[in-house]
């Protein structure tokens, strides 16, 4: 998934590559009058300036059920 490359590893004398990047995502619900707020916060707090930071998707919750 994403457009980011894995690395190659040399272990033993061996050189294998390494396809498994570790991955974090980040899932908030927020009142609408603070979320471009928030969407700066993420933008400047979680990206590392590397491909494949992602994306940030901003949609309404019609919807939400308490379990």
């Amino acid at each position: 998934f994403g457009r980011q490359k894995g690395h190659t590893e040399l272990y033993r004398g061996a050189e294998y590559m390494v396809d498994f990047l570790p991955k974090v995502k980040i899932e908030i619900v927020v009142a609408d009058d603070i979320v471009d707020t928030c969407v700066e916060t993420i933008m400047q707090t979680a990206q590392t300036g590397k491909i494949g930071d992602g994306k940030i998707f901003v949609f309404d919750v019609a919807r939400v059920v308490r379990i």
